[in-house]
């Protein structure tokens, strides 16, 4: 074959370092939710703020609630924010928390926190949980840290569960340094840093005008000058800088630098680059490049910093053409990938890490945009010049659409630059009608006549000489394919050298493109250097650019090229055709195969038709040919068995290139439709195995076996395709002329690659339909089930009255069919409900396909054994020895039984309750699981298995109108069991032939079962008021009955209850728990909802009827609910799983087959008394029924299970989660007791009493003006948390002079409060308002403040510390013993409680905060207090009541204050003394010396006349 030069396919040559794939993802936009639990602010700065805390995600900010007067609010409020873009853009939204005080006044910022939204998805499980955020001050990077928020933040996107982890311990989560909300990897001690990005200048940018403006602006001026007035915006943390705008400009030289202010290592990783056209009107984006700084680095004295460049930067988006209105602008933006180059930038980035305690150190925080000197033309490397060449060996697959018209190809070469080689524009242009195309035989895709002749072009460029660097990148990338089984994680390298676009024009118009990586078609001489298709042919699928090319409409392909690309520096273009097939640069003939495509069958493929089916054929592309195969009437899983055989495939290339790399089969999978054209369901691709003419046909390469492929639909999968190709050459002279390619008979596929077959028979368990919807308006009524595999099938039997009954009737019937004896080639079977109309006729309900049969596959007896055995058998336990010390149950309820068994014990404090690690497991009993009861024991399809049946088109990713959850139009309930047909399988003595290897299932008859739904708690509710809250309360819907709590409901909070419905299986089966909002107004907002399937649990041999408690009692809190006893029980599965036993023992022992267990023979009744039973003991095997060999398996256990709650707007997100379970009772069997009491606890009411004795050692604040003393007019303040409106103030003790008070004042706090929990409860209402009052519970702590008090002014603020009444360390004997290690050293203080202690009386520590929140260690002590610490409970208070303050009842003495505290005013010649002689001593003889030099010169000025006239006159 000959190379000619003119131009068919072209290139629009430009560059990049993004990798582009043929499946890349546009950024469409998609719903996600953020949460953020606000729990708790710690060591916040200031003194007597009242604090909130504002969440901001984007533009929308959420509000906490304000609480007054602390230092360590708690919040624990729940916020959601909701997004539908795409998600980058999300990720790139900035989080910032920030913590001011209160707004409505002062609005004074405290400190903030931020990080992007992509940092905590990138997370595991997606989230944050209970971490500590540090605040910074934005306007003072001096200031050091301002505190510290705990806070949970998640983003969930669809599909996604937010997982909780296991909660740490409370020492844990106290530890802020070791728990800060920070990524793993990033040092706790984050510094600050200078971000310093320096923009030189621009090329390259593109026309921004129309030439009809540029003509009028010629007209008018006289010039045409350049319309674009460019400048850079970058985006970084949540800051913005812009350098300033050049006009008239399309090469900008800015020499500015912009100078971000940020915390390092940073949580915002991402730097948005942006070049921008100023306008009056509104800006447009010209090029976008993000820099993402965890990928780029440099070694220094502060270690590796993100550094970068001097290097260009290349940016991409819509094509240069320029128009009014572009369809691809938002590529512009940077929201999915570039169809052409736009621009380049020559930037650097350097990171300085910041000295706060230099003196010179700018405080703020705000962008600075700075000049910076001009750079030199070398210091991007030395400028060569490169060559690339490319010629087209096929073009193939063209879009109808397209091959139809005029098509032309160009090649095009800007000048950027005057340092660029001026190049002549040469367009080779080839227009080929529509009579010049071979026509594909289907008339779906066209192809070029590029035969004997293939097209080329080369084009000369100079850039800068950084080959070295993708060079790197080249080594790294064959590392990598080395290491397959590795997981790397390679980033693209910056390259000077952008990216090659191809493009394809119809009637002058862009329709499609690809995109090729320059670093990948890079030569070098040294291999691991070179690209990894440079000099090789390569297949190239064009696609539409933009959003267009995504979705249904951009699934075409526009068109397969086979390419074969090299670039290089022109002084190496000596070898730019090493890498040519052999044949191309002579005449030579071409080698000719036969494609022989052996399609078998595929699975699972897009549903086309309204039905929910499809008519499915596949079409097979291979270089200029095409077939298809037959047609598959309604079925989503067909097998066509077919041989497709392409002949006279002419390909050109050495035997080993061929061998190791032949030609990429392409298979599209499309939906026969009666009218219009055929719909598009799929594609793979397939790479033949090849057979040159000298090779033998046969093992192991030969006859291929047939391999599944993954078949695509846009970006989603949509089934697989089970097939085998192989090319083989043949030594036959070519065909002249077209051959002839109508089908002739069907082959079927050759013996050699079709698999094995053997009978197999296929038992069908049928038990019945369920939520059958209707169809055309008409309900389903006599619906009927057909089965079919493999060509065969069975029908259930009709169901006559769908709405009476809808099980069937004969529950088991088989067929017999041929299977491959290898399981994974096994066809799908597929299950069709259709509905027995007038007339004969049948109408389709739905349909399903049973992908795999392997887990139906009956395998024996024995090996099912051995594979339970070999999952890891558990030892065998020896049953609980009763507990020699009891506990007080008369405290305990079942709420007590619940938080035991939660995971952490912390949240609820119930640990105190127990010192024994014994005790506490004794009463651990309920599980709680932190999902749905049916992931733990897989769905309960121990045996009755349920099948989603689907109706209507599929969806798409793409598409979030349909789902598959729309697509669900009910339910089959029943089972398979396939096994080899052979005469030795086991048959009992007992074997029921009628329901064949389903024996011993019970009947599927109705039955009336007593359902009791307990609903514990919901959490994490997606907030449905305008304030963020939500108001929820509980219905239940199963069958007809529905259940609605709403006149029960609690604000803010979900009050726990219990149902009790009748229902019958199989008509009620399906419970619906949902949470609503309560309005006040208007109908109640639907939160969320739960679905649970009860019949597969009622009917489970798991027995999920009733939870396994762990201890039997018969009366008490924690009574035996099963209406069958543990004995019962044990019989009965004993009996029905053949087992020999249960045999009781002495000793406390009970034999099960080969198992012995063991447990107490006592029990005790509501008197005391004692006597003995055998319920421990068969209890002691039914915990452990899964050891049991053969028959055993894992049995519910009592429990509490954690349910989502979806919303059917927003599918696949979670808008909450319940804690529930759900008992059932066959109302056939003995009655069961009464519901369990799970109604909220009520807080007991206590009285704290607190009596503030004396003060010692206060700070002693002022300057007495009279003595010149230092003194201090003390006052103490208290009040419990939460309860700020109830603070209560002491006496004041007045002038006094060395820190000591005495004040014999008492304090009373009556408050409500949670024993199990550790929690004050207090309601009130959240504001003026609010409708209803809040409950809130809140940790005890007792905050005592002291003061000084000032007459004309205010008060000033001293000292203060807060007591954790469950935890707080114990007071010291004497004012000497207590010191400032008792607040700053806790851990090896000794700690007491209030409330086991009840009073406590010593001295604590008073002790002062800097403004950083930090206790002042160099101050020390403020002062100390003196105190006795009282609780009551609300019973002993009212029998034995105490005044306040010194009051009746029970009024304490006046406090005995010394008289020395009056002393000025009573001795007024002492002050008189202290003022004249040692105060103002100096002072005093000054004036009194001044004074008589006055007198003295007075009397001298007085008597000098008279004593002149004396002398003068001789008198």
């Amino acid at each position: 074959m000959k190379l000619f030069g003119t131009v068919t396919l072209a290139l629009s040559v430009f560059f990049n370092h993004l990798t582009v794939f043929f499946c890349n993802v546009f950024h469409r936009a998609h719903q996600g939710l953020v949460s953020v639990t606000v729990i708790e602010a710690r060591q916040l700065v200031g003194l007597n703020m009242d604090p909130m805390v504002c969440v901001e995600i984007g533009d929308d900010k959420k509000y906490t609630s304000m609480k007054e007067s602390t230092n360590c609010p708690y919040y624990n409020e729940y916020f959601v924010f909701d997004f539908h873009v795409p998600p980058d853009v999300m990720f790139d939204k900035i989080l910032k928390v920030i913590h001011s005080k209160n707004l409505l006044r002062s609005g004074t910022l405290v400190g903030s926190f931020k990080m992007d939204v992509g940092t905590v998805y990138f997370q595991p499980e997606h989230q944050f949980y209970h971490k500590w955020a540090l605040l910074s001050d934005p306007d003072d990077i001096t200031a050091g840290g301002k505190g510290y928020v705990k806070c949970d933040i998640a983003v969930v996107a669809k599909g996604d569960t937010i997982k909780t982890p296991h909660k740490a311990n409370e020492s844990d989560e106290d530890d802020i340094e070791g728990n800060l909300l920070l990524p793993e990897g990033v040092p706790a001690e984050r510094q600050w840093a200078r971000y310093y990005l320096k923009i030189y200048k621009a090329e390259g940018l593109p026309r921004m005008n129309t030439s009809i403006m540029a003509n009028v602006k010629k007209a008018f001026i006289g010039e045409n000058k350049d319309l674009v007035d460019p400048y850079v915006q970058v985006l970084f943390a949540g800051q913005k800088g812009k350098t300033s705008v050049q006009k008239s400009c399309y090469e900008p030289i800015w020499n500015e630098q912009i100078v971000f202010t940020e915390m390092f290592p940073p949580l915002c990783k991402r730097m948005k680059i942006q070049i921008r056209d100023s306008d009056k009107v509104n800006d447009v984006a010209i090029g976008t490049h993000f820099l993402d700084l965890k990928k780029i680095s440099n070694d220094g004295d502060k270690g590796f910093l993100p550094t970068l460049g001097p290097a260009w930067v290349n940016m991409y988006g819509s094509t240069r053409t320029y128009t009014l209105m572009d369809e691809y602008q938002e590529l512009n933006e940077g929201l999915g990938e570039g169809v052409s180059f736009r621009a380049r930038l020559l930037i650097s980035l350097g990171v300085e890490i910041l000295d706060p305690s230099s003196p010179d150190i700018m405080t703020s925080t705000e962008v600075q945009v700075e000049g910076v000197p001009k750079i030199s033309e070398s210091a991007t490397g030395k400028v060569e010049e490169f060559f690339l060449f490319g010629s087209f060996l096929e073009a193939t697959m063209i879009d109808r659409k397209i091959g139809d018209k005029p098509i032309n190809f160009e090649s095009r070469k800007r000048d950027w630059h005057d340092a660029f080689i001026q190049m002549s524009q040469d367009f080779a242009t080839f227009n080929q009608k529509k009579s010049g195309f071979s026509l594909f035989i289907h008339r779906n895709y066209f192809h070029l006549p590029y035969f004997e002749r293939k097209p080329c072009i080369y084009i000369k460029s100079l850039w800068q000489d950084q080959r070295r660097r993708l060079y790197n990148a080249n080594i790294i990338d064959n590392i990598a394919d080395k290491l397959a089984s590795r997981h790397l994680h390679l980033w693209p390298s910056k390259s000077h050298v952008p990216d090659i676009f191809i493009w394809m024009l119809t009637n002058g118009k862009r329709v499609a493109y690809a995109r090729v990586p320059s670093k990948d078609i890079l030569y070098s001489s040294v291999d691991e250097e070179k690209g990894k298709d440079c000099g090789k042919v390569k297949t190239i699928f064009l696609r539409i650019p933009g959003k267009k090319g995504f979705g249904p409409a951009g699934w075409t392909v526009q068109s397969k090229i086979e390419i074969y690309l090299w670039l290089g520096l022109n002084r190496q273009r000596k070898d730019y055709l090493s890498g040519l097939p052999n044949g191309f640069e002579e005449n030579k003939s071409a080698r000719i195969f036969q494609l022989r495509v052996h399609m078998y069958q595929a699975r699972s493929l897009f549903a086309a038709d309204s039905t929910g089916l499809s008519d499915p054929f596949a079409r097979v592309f291979f270089s200029t040919q095409t077939q298809v195969t037959e047609v598959l009437a309604e079925t989503l899983c067909p097998t066509w068995d077919q041989l497709l055989v392409f002949e006279n495939v002419e390909l050109f290339g050495e035997a080993c290139e061929l061998r190791d790399d032949p030609p990429i089969i392409v298979i599209e999978l499309y939906d026969q439709d009666t009218v219009g054209k055929a719909d598009f369901m799929g594609r793979t691709f397939a790479k033949p195995v090849v057979k040159m003419a000298d090779e033998h046909y046969g093992p192991p390469r030969f006859p291929p076996q047939l391999e599944y492929y993954q078949i695509y639909r846009g970006n989603g999968a949509a089934g697989e395709m089970l097939a085998a190709f192989e090319l083989l050459q043949v030594d036959l002279p070519p065909i002249d002329g077209p051959t002839d390619m109508d089908r002739g008979p069907i082959l079927p596929v050759p013996l050699g690659i079709r698999p094995v077959l053997s009978k197999y028979r296929i038992e069908v368990l049928f038990w019945g339909l369920r939520d059958l919807k209707r169809v055309n308006l008409a309900q389903v009524d006599r619906p009927r089930v057909d089965i079919e595999c493999a060509g065969k099938g069975v029908q259930s039997a009709l169901i006559p009255n769908y709405k009476k009954n809808p099980n069937f009737s004969t529950l088991v019937k088989w067929f017999e069919v041929d299977l491959p004896e290898n399981e994974l080639l096994h066809p799908p079977l597929n299950i069709r409900v259709v509905d027995c109309r007038a007339f004969g006729r049948f109408t389709l309900v739905g349909n399903t396909a049973v992908t795999t049969l392997r887990k139906f596959i009956y395998r024996g007896a024995d090996k099912q054994d051995e594979d339970k055995d070999g999952k890891g058998k558990k030892k065998k336990k020896k049953g609980e020895e009763p507990e020699e010390e009891e506990l007080d149950e008369s405290m305990l309820d079942w709420w007590s039984k619940y938080f035991a068994s939660i995971e952490t014990l912390t949240e609820v404090g119930f640990i105190h309750f127990f010192t024994r690690s014994r005790q506490i497991n004794n009463y651990m009993c309920s599980k709680v699981y932190p999902k749905e009861l049916e992931s733990e024991f897989d769905n309960f399809e121990d045996w009755l298995h349920t099948f989603n049946l689907f109706r209507g088109k599929g969806g798409d990713d793409d598409d979030q109108s349909m789902t598959d959850e729309d697509r669900v139009v009910g339910k089959f309930k029943g089972s398979l069991c396939v096994y080899k047909v052979s005469d030795d399988l086991p048959r009992e003595v007992s074997f029921d032939s009628n329901l064949g290897m389903f024996q011993n299932i019970p009947s599927n008859d109705p039955i009336n079962v007593l359902v009791r739904i307990y609903v514990i708690r919901a959490t994490d509710l997606h907030p449905a008021d305008i304030n963020g809250k939500a108001d929820p309360y509980v219905a239940i819907r199963l069958g007809k009955t529905e259940i609605k709590d709403k006149e029960n409901y609690i604000s803010k909070q979900l009050n726990p209850l219990s149902f009790d419905v009748e229902a019958t299986f199989p008509m009620d089966s399906t419970l619906t728990v949902s949470i609503y909002d309560w309005d006040l107004v208007g109908t109640d907002d639907l939160i969320g909802e739960t679905k649970v399937d009860l019949e597969n649990r009622f009917y489970s041999k798991h027995r999920a009827t009733c939870g396994i408690s762990c201890n039997y009692a018969i009366h008490g809190y924690n009574v035996w609910r099963d209406p069958l006893k543990p004995t019962q029980i044990l019989a009965k599965l004993c009996k029905d799983g053949k087992l020999d036993g249960p045999h009781y023992g002495p000793g406390g022992r009970v034999k099960v087959e080969n198992r012995v267990f063991m447990g107490p023979t006592e029990i005790e009744d509501e008197n005391g008394l004692k006597k003995q039973t055998e319920e421990h003991l068969a209890l002691s095997a039914l915990r452990h029924w899964e050891d049991i060999p053969r028959a055993g398996y894992k049995l519910v256990p009592e429990h509490v299970e954690t349910r989502p709650l979806l919303h059917p707007d927003k599918p696949g997100i979670e808008q909450g989660r319940i804690e529930m379970w759900v008992d059932m009772f066959p109302k056939g069997m003995t009655a069961p007791g009464p519901a369990l009491d799970i109604s909220p606890r009520k807080p007991k009411k206590f009285e704290l009493r607190v009596i503030v004795w004396n003060t010692d050692e206060v700070v002693l604040e002022d300057d007495d003006i009279f003595t010149g003393e230092k003194s201090s007019d003390i006052f103490v303040r208290g009040w419990l948390k939460g309860q700020q409106e109830d603070k209560q103030d002491t006496d004041v003790h007045y002038h006094s002079i060395t820190g000591e008070g005495n004040f014999n004042w008492r304090f009373v706090y009556p408050f409500d409060y949670l024993l199990a929990e550790e929690k004050i409860v207090i309601s009130k209402k959240e504001s003026m308002f609010a409708w209803d009052e809040t409950e809130y519970k809140i940790p005890p702590r007792l905050n005592l403040q002291v003061w000084d008090a000032d007459h004309f002014s205010a008060d000033d603020f001293l000292g203060a510390i807060e007591l954790d009444l469950n935890r707080f360390p114990r007071g010291a004997k004497t004012a000497k013993q207590c010191t400032i290690e008792m607040v700053t050293n806790e851990a090896e203080m000794p700690m007491v409680s209030i409330f086991k202690q009840k009073r406590i009386k010593g001295w604590w520590p008073f002790v002062a905060r800097n403004e950083e929140d930090e206790f002042e260690l160099t101050v020390g002590i403020i002062g100390k207090v003196e105190a006795e610490l009282h609780l009551l409970t609300g019973e002993e208070a009212e029998r034995n009541p105490a005044g306040e303050g010194r009051n009746e009842p029970e009024p304490l003495e006046k406090p005995n204050r010394p008289d020395v505290a009056l002393l000025w005013f009573l001795i007024p010649l002492k002050a008189a003394k202290h003022l004249v002689c040692d105060q103002y001593r100096w002072l005093t003889i000054k004036i009194v010396t001044a004074l008589l030099l006055l007198a003295i010169l007075g009397l001298f000025l007085y008597n000098m006349p008279g004593y002149m006239v004396k002398k003068m006159l001789g008198a």
